[in-house]
């Protein structure tokens, strides 16, 4: 009985012994076939990754038909490369990127406005096409609203700074000539209307004699010089600056600005104080004058 008991003992060992092996073969093919497919599908995911770049959420332009075209803003050129398909918005927002103005702030031009909806092939852009765009940035903008007062203040206090007129170097070799002999006589600080007479005896800016007469029936300023006399339409003058002549204050320079520039300015020197409001008032009528 106990050889019996002992013989299936041993017989069961050998059975369990011989199962062994083939349970650590099994789990050994299925770990390899595990390997294999998650191999596999890790093939496969390095595959269909590859091609697919990072997106920062532009559409890419790869395989598009390009145009390459010329920026042209605030004297600066820009080279700029986009495709042919894309809209008038789409090259607003390239302009953006290369000069910072806002697409709002852009007036684009190329053969009259670009239109935002139409594309660059509708429109006829070929390679080497000249595109202007003109706008502000945001803080041009700024700089030039800047308040209208601040800007009188300032000027008014550059005005300050400046020197006198009659110390002037340009007015200063006129006037060192002294008072002409031949002058009008002056009343300080009196007004009166327009003599009916030419005033006479004056000085221009080249130091010879000049008389100003005031046609009023003809609305003119009548400049006469010995060389000849110029007949000028009051309407056209647009300004009329004087100032008193330091050392004799009886006395102005005046000046006729008869261009839109200071550069136009006909100066006139040793005029009689007491007639400096009544020629302003002439020739400038209800303009503002100082």
């Amino acid at each position: 009985m106990a050889a019996q008991d002992g013989s299936e003992v041993v017989g069961m060992e050998a059975e369990v012994t011989q199962k062994v092996p083939e349970v650590l073969c099994e789990a050994a093919g299925q770990e390899d076939a595990a390997g294999t497919e998650q191999a596999s599908l890790t093939d496969g995911e390095s595959t269909s990754a590859q091609p697919a770049a990072v997106s920062n959420g532009e559409e890419s332009d790869e395989g598009k038909e390009m145009v390459e075209v010329k920026i042209i803003w605030n004297k600066n050129k820009y080279d700029l490369k986009i495709p042919l398909d894309g809209t008038g918005a789409k090259l607003k927002e390239k302009i953006h990127t290369l000069t910072g103005l806002p697409p709002a702030m852009q007036k684009v031009m190329y053969k009259g406005l670009l239109p935002e909806e139409k594309t660059l092939r509708e429109i006829k852009v070929t390679n080497g096409a000249k595109i202007m765009v003109v706008g502000s940035t945001i803080n041009d903008v700024l700089a030039v609203n800047t308040p209208k007062e601040v800007i009188q203040q300032e000027v008014k206090a550059e005005e300050n700074k400046k020197e006198p007129l009659c110390r002037q170097k340009q007015h200063r070799k006129v006037l060192d000539k002294g008072k002409p002999e031949d002058v009008m006589a002056s009343i300080k600080g009196a007004k009166e209307r327009l003599p009916t007479v030419p005033l006479s005896g004056m000085y221009n800016k080249s130091g010879g004699k000049v008389r100003l007469t005031f046609k009023l029936e003809q609305d003119q300023l009548w400049i006469g010089t010995k060389e000849r006399t110029e007949k000028i339409p009051m309407g056209s003058i647009k300004n009329v600056v004087t100032e008193p002549i330091e050392g004799h204050e009886d006395y102005h320079m005046m000046a006729f600005q008869l261009g839109p520039t200071e550069a136009s300015q006909y100066w006139v020197y040793w005029v009689p104080a007491q007639f400096v409001d009544a020629i302003k008032d002439t020739v400038l009528g209800k303009w503002q004058y100082f």
